[in-house]
């Protein structure tokens, strides 16, 4: 059998990239900054790396040599291959003369994965991907663009991935859609220093009956399969360890009360889930289980 990878378009033959995908992808972004170096483009390079498979090249594995643990070894091998292919891209944009007009953002998608069986793999906040503390929804946001943004500059207040669409908005002057609410924040004038103060901002995360608010820096968390409501004051305690629910009703109140608007402007999902897995929020897929061990379910 001939190998393949698990891409297809349309139902047609799969895709295979005869190479290690990470550095496919990588030679894939940079071909496509060189063919459009003289027109506005927009490019989003989606790497699956670290994601399952786990899987590495030999020499990145081999020039990781210091790591004796082997899961942990791949994985970081696999990160070197991400972290090799963004130095291509932005070489490219160098090569090109188009560095310093070009935004870059970089991002991910959510926190490392339970299944890694990666204990100390989102340290030192507690949560993996699948749950909503902060482990698994913190993670690096960066924006680049010389032409305009001076370097070193630190934003002070919660974004998301929501906010991507607006600022590239602005950036090329277009206009918001104006028949729908657009929950997206334009983030270049805090970038560039015009707009000098954060904004408190509401933020939304919903997975089936899993959801989470974070208002400013208070943040609720409330699972009905199993039952549980979480309140963190993430001011004072970014890696969510002193759950305050019981100490302030009255925060559990007004987050929830806002949970409840929030859901109620928002669609039904499209189709239900085909599976809900418990995730231990302190214990990664390998680790025994025990009665006592605090986790949400994930619907997917």
């Amino acid at each position: 059998m001939a190998l393949t990878d698990a891409v297809q378009f349309n139902g047609g033959p799969h895709f295979h990239a005869g190479e290690y995908i990470t550095d496919y992808l990588s030679g894939q972004a940079v071909a496509a900054i060189e063919a459009n170096r003289n027109r506005p483009f927009f490019l989003y390079l989606a790497y699956s790396a670290p994601h399952t498979p786990f899987q590495a090249t030999q020499s990145d594995y081999d020039a990781l040599s210091a790591i004796t643990d082997h899961k942990t070894r791949v994985y970081g091998a696999m990160v070197s291959a991400l972290d090799r292919g963004v130095g291509q891209v932005m070489d490219a944009l160098k090569a090109q003369g188009i560095d310093d007009d070009t935004i870059v953002i970089f991002t991910n998608d959510n926190g490392g994965a339970w299944y890694a069986g990666l204990p100390d793999l989102n340290k030192p906040f507690r949560g993996w991907k699948g749950t909503f503390f902060e482990g698994g929804i913190r993670v690096p946001f960066f924006i680049r663009w010389p032409g305009k943004i001076a370097a070193g500059q630190r934003l002070s207040m919660p974004v998301q991935h929501v906010d991507v669409f607006a600022t590239a908005a602005a950036a090329a002057g277009a206009a918001m859609p104006s028949d729908r609410q657009m929950d997206g924040l334009n983030l270049l004038p805090f970038a560039t220093g015009s707009a000098a103060s954060p904004v408190e901002r509401k933020l939304f995360w919903r997975s089936g009956d899993y959801k989470a608010i974070r208002h400013g820096d208070w943040k609720l968390q409330v699972s009905k399969n199993p039952a549980r409501t979480w309140l963190f004051d993430l001011a004072t305690d970014p890696t969510e360890r002193a759950d305050l629910s019981t100490q302030r009703p009255d925060h559990v109140q007004r987050l929830h009360a806002e949970l409840i608007a929030h859901d109620r402007e928002m669609p039904k999902p499209l189709w239900p889930a085909l599976l809900e897995e418990p995730i231990r929020i302190d214990f990664s897929a390998d680790a025994p289980w025990s009665a006592d061990q605090e986790f949400v379910y994930w619907p997917n």
